[in-house]
């Protein structure tokens, strides 16, 4: 059989990611160096070093910015807390949550004025976990798996609903949910989905391709949880055997001991350069077929932080090959 390399579309930068990046290019623009970025702004380790080289600082509380500097809150939100400290100690706060996320943070401070128990399907530790609970963080519990699901306590059956983090396998959010409604039957649902459309569509094209791959690639960082959940939908899905790469230089030449079909994706904070890098490596040892699975178009975008668009001329919406897209 001769070898080939099934390339998932959609792959890649999501609107939220690209959004994310171009926020803070554009701050370091108006504002110069340093600009200071709480956790990491997207969870892509190319994309945190090459902004690290361009002067942006990456601190873990804003606390650690000095006063009145320049400060960016990452893709995937804060609490209102972070929010507070950064207003007592001055800082210039640019606010590059998702969209998508900030969807969630409404929906938690709706169900929580309504005096529902609010039940976040996600991972313990995670950034956007600790800023969508800290919205209310008295009405909210986490439910991080399905083993979780017999220690949930409620106040009122009838009065829960569940939410979730935006970057989860979809398979296994709506196993938990459908374990949640056996315990609580009257378990509202989220007025839309939580679960972000690029994270689903990444996962729908894994699904695609999984089962005609002996081997399939996910080009992504280890703390990113949509990239993570791609490696797992493509076992799920038939795959022989599935890595998570950072770079090209990561691919073990062993793994392709056998393998005719590559499947190969990256997850939704992923640049394309990344991705290029890995089909320039199949290639080289014999993967020059390169087929594109496609399952979706990809047009949205969203408009620049309002804080951002004050400050510079000409700011609105993009989705071109932005700064962003180049890293």
């Amino acid at each position: 059989m001769p070898k080939r390399v099934l390339l998932a579309k959609p792959r890649g930068y999501c609107a939220g990611v690209d959004r994310a990046v171009v926020t803070v290019e554009k701050a370091l623009e108006a504002h110069g160096a340093p600009v200071y970025v709480r956790k990491q702004i997207v969870h892509n380790r190319h994309v945190v070093e090459t902004l690290q080289d361009r002067g942006v600082v990456f601190v873990d509380e804003a606390d650690e910015v000095p006063e009145g500097a320049v400060v960016v809150f990452s893709a995937h939100g804060v609490s209102p807390a972070v929010r507070q400290q950064a207003a007592v100690r001055g800082l210039r706060a640019i606010d590059a949550t998702c969209p998508l996320v900030t969807k969630v943070h409404q929906e938690v401070k709706r169900f929580a004025r309504d005096g529902y128990d609010i039940l976040l399907i996600g991972h313990q530790g995670h950034e956007e976990v600790e800023g969508t609970a800290g919205e209310a963080s008295r009405q909210v519990q986490l439910v991080d798996g399905p083993d979780a699901v017999d220690s949930v306590t409620v106040r009122d059956p009838s009065r829960v609903v569940w939410l979730s983090q935006t970057t989860l396998s979809v398979d296994e959010t709506m196993q938990i949910v459908a374990r949640l409604r056996k315990r609580f039957p009257e378990l509202a649902d989220p007025p839309s989905d939580d679960i972000c459309y690029a994270t689903q569509n990444r996962q729908i094209a894994v699904k695609a391709m999984a089962a005609e791959c002996e081997l399939v690639l996910v080009v992504g960082s280890r703390n990113s949880s949509n990239s993570v959940r791609l490696v797992e939908v493509a076992l799920d899905s038939g795959a022989r055997s599935a890595y998570l790469v950072d770079y090209s230089r990561e691919i073990d030449p062993a793994w392709l001991h056998g393998v005719h079909t590559v499947g190969l994706t990256s997850g939704a904070s992923v640049p394309e350069v990344l991705v290029r890098g890995v089909l320039d490596f199949l290639a080289e040892r014999g993967y020059a077929d390169v087929q594109e699975v496609i399952t979706a178009e990809e047009k949205l975008v969203f408009s620049l932080p309002r804080e951002l668009k004050n400050s510079i001329s000409g700011a609105g919406p993009f989705g071109d090959d932005s700064v962003g897209r180049r890293l």
